[in-house]
């Protein structure tokens, strides 16, 4: 297992910031929503912002000329679409302007031992991000895997030349401590680990960075922030 990582430091708001993929992927998302979920994230230099791709077009317009990458979702939530929709998908975002794409890995497929399907569409996925001067991160629904398929699942992500693997889209369950170690000990630096699902406190993220996290995906980065003393944005 790979040593524990250097604590991000918590005492400050713009570090835990800089790591948060700020989120909102419910499906009664507003434009008023996804406006406000921009201006928090401008305001706060958090990573990215994450919405769904009706709302990405948006998003990139209000992020243009700030730091913040756009990002959206690729076969969510279930991973269970063709290769090709996913690819038509991701390259629709890119045309939008996203800078970030998360895919949800086929999780059946990973299950009945089609490891080539799997890694065939990583592969896909990976070389249209790339392409598009974007990165791929890839969902690996951690809380419907055994231990076996989340290694074999972090093997393939990295031969297939994902940037990250990250742990669940959060509707089946969400990060653990003792995942986000496995994932960083099975990848090493061959690539990054995001975090993400039901992650709501500073004490969570903590600890997930701790054992590997270098990204966090959250819903719930304003009151993280605040727990660090992060000012509260003027609406």
């Amino acid at each position: 297992m790979p040593q524990p990582q250097t604590p991000i430091r918590c005492d400050d708001w713009r570090v835990v910031a800089a790591i948060i993929d700020h989120t909102l992927l419910k499906p009664e998302t507003t434009a008023a929503q996804v406006e406000l979920l921009c201006r928090e994230a401008v305001f706060y230099g958090c990573a990215s912002v994450f919405v769904h791709p009706a709302h990405l077009a948006r998003a990139v317009s209000f992020l243009h000329g700030s730091p913040v990458l756009p990002g959206t979702p690729i076969g969510f939530p279930q991973g269970a679409v063709t290769t090709t929709v996913k690819c038509f998908e991701a390259d629709e975002a890119l045309r939008l302007g996203a800078r970030e794409l998360d895919m949800v890995l086929n999780v059946g497929a990973l299950k009945a031992g089609d490891l080539t399907l799997v890694e065939s569409e990583i592969c896909a996925l990976a070389e249209l991000a790339h392409a598009g001067h974007a990165i791929l991160k890839v969902i690996l629904e951690t809380p419907l895997l055994t231990t076996q398929e989340k290694q074999t699942a972090c093997r393939i992500c990295a031969d297939a030349g994902a940037d990250f693997v990250k742990t669940a889209t959060g509707l089946v369950g969400g990060a653990t401590v003792e995942d986000i170690a496995l994932m960083k000990a099975a990848v090493g630096d061959r690539m990054r680990v995001k975090a993400s699902g039901g992650i709501r406190t500073l004490a969570q993220l903590r600890a997930l960075t701790m054992a590997g996290a270098s990204r966090i995906g959250t819903s719930s980065s304003v009151a993280i922030l605040t727990e660090t003393g992060a000012p509260a944005l003027a609406i």
